[in-house]
């Protein structure tokens, strides 16, 4: 079977990202204290984490490349330029979420000293070692704090032994929201598609096995957010499915694909459901179709190369896996930050970083419990939404 241009999908993807980025600025909710982060922090984060993935995996000169720098920078500025970061670190010390968004950003050198700092002193606090995370969110944090520059406080494999993939279950009790737990466990494994190899040989075998019914599952359902999910695990696997799995898999996806590069979340799918309309219920999987596109074309190109589909680097002098992430065809990955800096400057979304006071936010300044960003299913309502 011939696969569709898979290029192309992400192209027309990031198309109509670039066209709506809009939708991901941050207002007044993004500094409140009651706000719902996955309403606005959430969302800024997975633009640019997928931003950070294509500009790994795509040609300095493809369209693809140059959407994805503009659409990292944009969304670099929302924070102004960092200088959103300290003002949340302070306000919620023991949330993951601004740790998790910033890890994004730093990952492609853009990033906030003072941030850092101030998270490294939680970092290093019983309070924030002992916190109870289900063990997904727990890797996305251990691979964030990495990624920020500050020590791991646990080892990535003893979560994922926790986790409902690292258990290999009965492949029938698959269903929707453990696919969606499942697809992050692969990515934060993985780096987000930049270490295949991390992935331990029983797991891969597993998936090996198994994510191609899931897949056809997913898609015959037209779960097409999912389905996307899964593409990009497969190409973040050692081993890609074979080539009639994913020639199947992404002929849906380019056939659900609306004209204007957009991708709904859902399709009627066997029992005829309603497909609503609008950013939020179309951000999430065009934003992840633009992922999976650019992990499978990087996959392929490093295959018709003879690289190693993207194998950890080498081991550094602490131990562990150096990780810088590479751009395409063997590049280094360095993004400039705006006007320049890597940091401070004012916020130019009509959010401002309020005045730093000394000492811990009065009585009724910050939730009584750290929000978190949530993984469950349904990225357009209220409240939820998987996070990138």
């Amino acid at each position: 079977m011939r696969a569709p241009d898979v290029t192309a999908v992400g192209e027309a993807a990031l198309g109509w990202l670039s066209a709506n980025r809009d939708g991901f600025r941050l207002g007044d909710e993004a500094l409140a204290a009651h706000g719902s982060v996955n309403r606005t922090w959430k969302p800024l984060g997975e633009l640019a984490q997928v931003c950070v993935c294509v500009l790994r995996h795509t040609d300095p000169a493809s369209a693809s490349h140059r959407a994805a720098s503009d659409l990292l920078a944009f969304a670099w500025r929302q924070t102004g330029q960092g200088a959103l970061f300290p003002e949340l670190q302070r306000l919620e010390p023991f949330a993951t979420y601004h740790l998790e968004v910033y890890a994004a950003f730093a990952a492609a050198g853009l990033r906030s000293p003072a941030y850092e700092e101030a998270a490294a002193v939680v970092a290093r606090t019983r309070g924030w070692q002992v916190t109870e995370q289900d063990p997904n969110r727990r890797m996305s944090v251990l691979n964030s704090e990495r990624r920020a520059g500050l020590a791991p406080h646990g080892e990535l494999p003893a979560a994922l032994r926790r986790t409902w993939l690292g258990g290999l279950p009965e492949p029938w009790s698959f269903e929707r929201s453990a696919g969606y737990t499942l697809t992050h466990v692969i990515y934060h494994l993985t780096d987000w598609g930049l270490a295949p190899d991390a992935v331990p040989p029983h797991v891969a075998a597993y998936l090996d096995q198994w994510l191609p019914a899931w897949l056809d599952t997913c898609l015959e359902d037209e779960q097409w957010d999912l389905g996307c999910e899964l593409l990009a695990v497969a190409a973040a696997l050692p081993r890609l499915p074979d080539g009639d799995t994913l020639a199947r898999a992404w002929e849906g996806i380019a056939a659900a694909q609306k004209p204007d590069g957009s991708l709904a979340e859902l399709g009627p799918g066997r029992y005829g459901r309603t497909v609503p309309e609008g950013f939020r219920h179309c951000y999430h999987s065009s934003l992840m179709a633009a992922f999976a596109a650019a992990l499978t074309a990087g996959r392929r190109h490093e295959d018709t190369a003879g690289g190693t589909g993207g194998a950890a680097g080498e081991d550094t002098a602490d131990g562990g896996a150096d990780r810088t992430p590479p751009g395409a065809h063997g590049r280094a990955l360095v993004a400039k930050a705006p006007g320049g800096g890597s940091g401070g400057g004012p916020c130019r979304t009509g959010t401002r970083a309020r005045p730093r006071a000394e000492g811990p936010p009065g009585p009724g300044a910050a939730p009584l419990r750290p929000r978190t960003l949530e993984y469950t299913p349904g990225h357009g309502q209220d409240g939820q939404g998987a996070s990138a």
